[in-house]
């Protein structure tokens, strides 16, 4: 049967449901899981007194790092063996995870499960993408592409109430939510998701090059948050620090060798895809700080429960699916650049805001609403355009990876963002640490005003196609470019 017969066959609202509850899922536990954090430590804290924030951050780092490291791999073996059985072997791997996670006996055991989480996750949303636009009508397929980009702020903005809800029974209820869901998709999935046909052809991709990568990110991240505790001279930092410099060494230097390349260096050279990336970066890595020191202030400084720590966070988030439907428009007309330095600036302006009127006694319509409202508007202008802006700067052959690329990007810095601001808090995560806290929202700031002025450098154009100096593929099969 063909692709075309069987989406015939397949009822395609149903499909899109079970796909759009699958990505919605790995979304939803990024945010719930932060709004857990402070009950996760306050539930596996012992005779020594509370969890470290520098140890409970893995919670957060685990997932970011596994999905970053793996996400590029996923999508190359979904294009090899097919979309279908790795999109299904995701969600299985990330409800099982799922349930280890919630009976978890210690923070340790925790941690390598948001790892196996973050494994599933990646399988998941390099493939979804591609099952949806095969089961709708080629008409239809933009407005299937833009209503899979809105499901992550849609689980933004639902997270943080849904998080509260739950942990007012258990902070274990986050990952307990999972697993009806990913059953449900599972079994559904099962029998109507469209079979795409694989490029049997397509070589298995550079493994050695996904453990590299994973390891430069791991040494980091673990270099950044243990330092506080370690010493930032110490001889286990300093040896993070160099395993993270050799691995990535080798790392480039293999992928410049390699007949089929994780990453393809190349597409490097595009000039707009690699200023959009390192603008990504920026922007993400002061995304991450801003979420997790809100979460920190308002339950260890202002002492607000779960659930309304979620509903303070709700307005936010709430506001980027909105602002993005709303500046298509602008975007057409202005290009990605402008568009993204004024978000990028008014994200700045919502942390400043922080440092200028946060205090110790509770304020929330002074304080961190304001904030919250600029800084929804500003991701709504600026992050989603500026991935747009990556990822569409290379031609239609190569869209894929460059998303792969751009997506596991914004991963590692959002690793990163969160070990800085562990580093800057230390152990005083409460209201004797306000400097702490400030520092983080002015380094978060401080990277978006980067951001900012990243995105003014891109051509001002609008965002259509590729650029149109885009690389042109290699010759032969070196560095070969497979869609992830």
């Amino acid at each position: 049967m063909s692709v075309r017969e069987s989406n015939q066959l397949a009822p395609a609202r149903l499909v899109t449901i079970v796909i759009v509850a699958a990505v919605f899922m790995t979304n939803l536990d990024l945010w719930i899981v932060n709004v857990a954090l402070p009950d996760i430590g306050a539930g596996y804290a012992g005779a020594h007194g509370p969890t470290s924030l520098s140890n409970l951050s893995w919670v957060l780092n685990g997932y970011a790092v596994g999905l970053a490291a793996l996400l590029i791999v996923a999508g190359r073996l979904g294009d090899r063996i097919g979309h279908r059985p790795v999109f299904l072997a995701g969600v299985g791997l990330f409800t099982v995870a799922s349930a280890a996670c919630a009976m978890a006996p210690n923070l340790g055991f925790l941690v390598g499960a948001r790892v196996i989480q973050a494994f599933g996750a990646a399988a998941q949303l390099p493939t979804s993408l591609a099952l949806l636009l095969a089961t709708v009508p080629d008409a239809k397929r933009a407005t299937a592409a833009r209503g899979w980009a809105a499901v992550g702020g849609l689980a933004a903005a639902s997270g943080p109430v849904l998080g509260g809800v739950l942990v007012q029974a258990s902070w274990r209820w986050v990952f307990v939510v999972n697993l009806p869901i990913g059953v449900a998709s599972l079994l559904i999935g099962y029998r109507l998701l469209p079979r795409p046909a694989a490029r049997e052809r397509q070589p298995w991709p550079d493994l050695t090059g996904a453990g590299l990568i994973t390891v430069t990110v791991a040494a980091l991240t673990g270099a950044l948050v243990q330092a506080p505790e370690w010493g930032w001279t110490s001889a286990a930092t300093a040896l993070l620090l160099a395993v993270a410099v050799a691995s990535g060494v080798i790392f480039l230097w293999r992928s410049n060798r390699h007949e089929f390349p994780l990453i393809e260096l190349s597409l490097f050279r595009v000039r707009e895809f690699s200023l959009a990336n390192i603008a990504v970066l920026l922007f993400s890595a002061g995304f991450a700080i801003m979420l997790l020191s809100n979460v920190l202030w308002c339950q260890e400084v202002w002492h607000y429960s779960p659930l309304r720590t979620g509903l303070a966070m709700v307005p936010g988030p709430f506001l980027v699916p909105i602002v993005t439907i709303l500046t298509v428009r602008a975007m057409r007309r202005y290009g990605p650049g402008r568009l993204a330095a004024v978000g990028s600036i008014l994200f700045a302006a919502a942390l400043l805001w922080r440092v200028v009127f946060a205090a110790i006694r509770p304020d929330y319509v002074r304080d961190l609403l304001p904030s919250m409202l600029l800084g929804g508007i500003g991701v709504g202008l600026g992050l989603g355009t500026l991935i747009a802006a990556g990822v569409t700067a290379l031609p239609p052959d190569r869209s894929a990876t460059g998303s792969a690329v751009v997506n596991a990007g914004r991963q590692v810095a959002s690793a990163v963002g969160v070990a800085l601001l562990v580093t800057l808090l230390g152990s005083r995560v409460d209201a004797t640490n306000l400097t702490g806290f400030r520092t983080g929202w002015l380094l978060a700031a401080a990277l978006a005003v980067a951001a900012s002025g990243l995105a003014l450098t891109l051509r001002a154009t609008p965002v259509s196609g590729a650029a149109p100096d885009a690389a042109p593929a290699p010759e032969g099969e070196r560095g070969r470019v497979i869609n992830a």
